[in-house]
């Protein structure tokens, strides 16, 4: 299974020809990695409905046929914009597909979208290509995110916000990373605009120092292979 960071928040998984999208903000994203028209998707799962996450989803699955999973009253947004292959779970439930499943786990954070929609925000985890990743989304440091981690069995690749400001910044998210324990972490949502900046490496030696994650840090269009 391959990952790809699409900047900001967003990433690309790609595994065995099918491709799964996380929050795919690219139009109006200085740090993105692709366009619009460049990126396929055989799924699109989202965090919550704040622009930098829900981004490009009509787009993109109008174009692709994309199944799309969103938290309820995102997913009911998302259909009433013509989108006709809508999941609408809460947080808890569990998405099933060929290639794997989706389960929506709690984050810290608010949720709005740009037509006003308010919806809970979430975390994801993604079972696929015989790998377990969990997204936390946009989220302040919480004690749960070690519930999340052991629910899950362990988890293979944790996509961590560390920018701070509108997030846990890089301090609470060595802490979260010795909560979660996961293999590996790849941070996100740093240093797409002035107030998330932050220092990755700083990130990276503190939290290899404190937990027994590996760091992995990727330059927008960079790929990893867990």
């Amino acid at each position: 299974m391959d990952i790809r960071f699409l900047g900001h928040a967003a990433f690309e998984l790609t595994h065995d020809g099918v491709t799964v999208l996380i929050d795919p903000f690219l139009s109006g994203n200085p740090k993105a990695a692709a366009s619009v028209e460049e990126v396929e998707a055989n799924a699109i799962v989202l965090t919550h409905g704040h622009g930098d996450h829900v981004g490009d989803t009509v787009q993109i699955a109008r174009r692709t046929g994309a199944q799309v999973v969103a938290i309820v009253e995102l997913a009911k947004e998302l259909s009433e914009a013509g989108l006709e292959n809508v999941h609408d779970p809460n947080l808890g439930g569990t998405v099933r597909f060929d290639w794997g499943w989706v389960k929506l786990v709690p984050a810290w954070h608010t949720s709005t979208t740009p037509n006003g929609t308010v919806c809970t925000p979430t975390g994801l985890l993604v079972n696929f290509g015989a790998k377990t990743i969990y997204h936390l989304g946009d989220t302040a440091l919480f004690s749960d995110m070690g519930l999340i981690a052991k629910r899950a069995g362990q988890i293979d690749v944790a996509l961590m916000c560390i920018g701070g400001h509108y997030t846990m910044d890089r301090h609470d998210a060595v802490e979260a990373a010795k909560l979660i324990g996961a293999r590996q972490v790849i941070p996100c949502h740093y240093d797409t605009f002035p107030p998330i900046q932050t220092d990755v490496q700083a990130f990276k030696q503190q939290a290899q120092a404190q937990s027994d994650s590996q760091v992995v840090v990727l330059a927008p269009g960079e790929r990893h292979t867990p």
